[in-house]
């Protein structure tokens, strides 16, 4: 499609989220006639509004199920679940229903930049970051873009109005609700990090999730990343419709076979994109270049790095810009994040574990740990995190709505383990829960904050949540002084 096909055409946009306005403003700029529909109507949807409608844009808040009379298309902003009244009616109606990666896809020129997608439960945006610092490694002009950053719609249609040099690749973060409309997206290459029970209640079952992630490789060319140690990544490959040619790429914490990227001897080394890979290896970069400075890196976040390596080899990068690329990038806050070490005893803020997948690779990360967890399970169980992880713990604090949850899989896989539930829900919890950590804690162990739940019981976001965590850790430091 071209910026020409939107003009004239009434698009209802769903939702005064972040991408709902860019979406809104964005297809106005194009000469479509846009309404945009929310079922708030709070103090924040009334500025958004104010701010929509001053350039003639229709804002139509409180009702979020009605279809506006004469739409053409729907655009959804990504939380909005598939079974939506608002949907229905657009289906009774023949109206597509489309998200604004679809929109940015369908608008890109006919030199559009190439897309390296990465999705997957945990990880993503760690491995769409050390990709755009590879890519940019190599001097290639990229952006980290999607469920990240700048709004992709954004980026797609404000280069070619400010004449900007032409991105030569995107690194795009891709969530489960971004691929669910997105039908016609075909990447050059794309990874799924890893799948594991999320969003279930969004996307109706498991299968239901794994195959909108399983989009992500639809008509790929060049590279289908997937995870050696997660089956059901490899099969999402098996079963995507790619073009002819393209291949499998697996990455691997172990020895990797022909076709993977793996750990030999503490190198990352790459048996995929080398000439003779039956016999060869190429190394890449030691495990001490990523992030270096930050300590020893986690398991996952050296499969995070293989991945981002996958993608960048993918797209003809040398092996010398994967090694400087990892050299330079910074973890984002909130994420394995070392916030200080008190008495012998290291405080780690990983408030992004948001989901039992993500703690548990939080979990295996160290040796003895007092960990801090709770919050909203989402329709999540525990068991099977708590039996893995239950000879690393030296005790459990245990907040937010939750947390009976985790108790109670703590009393059947770890009754010995010491725990500490605390009855509250609300933000001044995290200074008691890092004294009681404390006071469980021996020399040599890890305070760790990765709650498998998400933030919104007690905090507005998992930000705020870590920032709690590291305001009490460093009270708690100065106290010690």
């Amino acid at each position: 499609m071209t910026t020409q096909d939107f003009a004239g055409q009434h698009i209802t946009v769903a939702g005064l989220g972040v991408s709902g306005i860019s979406a809104a403003r964005a297809l106005a700029g194009l000469g479509a006639r846009v309404t945009v529909v929310d079922g708030g109507d709070g103090d924040k949807q009334r500025a958004a509004a104010a701010d929509l409608e001053a350039p003639g844009i229709t804002v139509r808040l409180g009702d979020g199920t009605t279809l506006p009379e004469g739409t053409d298309l729907v655009v959804t902003s990504p939380g909005w679940k598939p079974d939506s009244p608002l949907f229905a009616a657009a289906a009774e109606a023949g109206v597509d229903v489309v998200g604004d990666v679809e929109i940015a896809w369908r608008l890109r020129g006919p030199d559009a930049a190439a897309w390296l997608a990465v999705t997957g439960t945990n990880g993503k945006t760690t491995t769409v970051r050390m990709l755009a610092a590879i890519l940019e490694a190599e001097g290639l002009h990229t952006a980290a873009v999607g469920n990240i950053g700048t709004p992709i719609i954004d980026l797609v249609l404000g280069q070619g109005q400010r004449g900007e040099r032409p991105y030569d690749v995107l690194a795009v973060e891709l969530s489960s609700y971004q691929l669910h409309w997105a039908p016609s997206l075909r990447a050059h290459s794309a990874a799924v990090l890893n799948l594991a029970p999320d969003h279930l209640d969004w996307h109706g079952s498991m299968k239901a999730y794994a195959a909108d992630k399983g989009r992500i490789y639809e008509g790929n060319t060049v590279a289908c990343v997937y995870n050696v140690a997660d089956k059901a990544t490899e099969d999402l490959v098996r079963e995507a419709d790619v073009e002819e040619g393209c291949r499998a790429v697996g990455f691997t914490l172990g020895t990797p076979g022909p076709s993977q990227l793996g750990v030999v001897d503490g190198l990352l080394v790459d048996r995929a994109f080398v000439e003779n890979r039956q016999q060869q290896a190429q190394e890449l970069a030691e495990i001490t270049d990523i992030a270096p400075g930050s300590g020893s890196p986690a398991p996952h976040n050296i499969a995070n790095a293989l991945a981002a390596a996958a993608l960048a080899r993918a797209f003809g990068v040398r092996p010398a810009s994967v090694r400087e690329g990892l050299r330079a990038f910074h973890p984002d806050a909130h994420r394995i994040q070392h916030i200080a070490d008190i008495a012998d005893i290291t405080y780690i803020d990983d408030s992004k574990a948001t989901n039992t997948h993500a703690a548990e690779a939080s979990l295996a990360a160290y040796e003895h740990i007092v960990w801090i967890a709770g919050g909203l399970a989402k329709g999540a169980t525990f068991d099977e995190l708590v039996a893995k992880s239950a000879q690393r713990l030296r005790g459990v604090v245990l907040i937010g709505a939750d947390r009976a949850l985790i108790r109670e899989a703590l009393a059947r896989h770890a009754p010995d383990v010491p725990v500490v539930d605390l009855d509250r829900t609300d933000t001044g919890a995290m200074p008691e829960a890092v004294r009681e950590a404390t006071g469980l804690a021996e020399p040599g162990d890890t305070v760790l904050l990765a709650p498998a739940c998400a933030s919104m019981d007690m905090f507005v976001n998992y930000n705020k949540r870590g920032d709690a965590f590291a305001d009490a850790v460093r009270e708690l430091s100065a106290r010690a002084q």
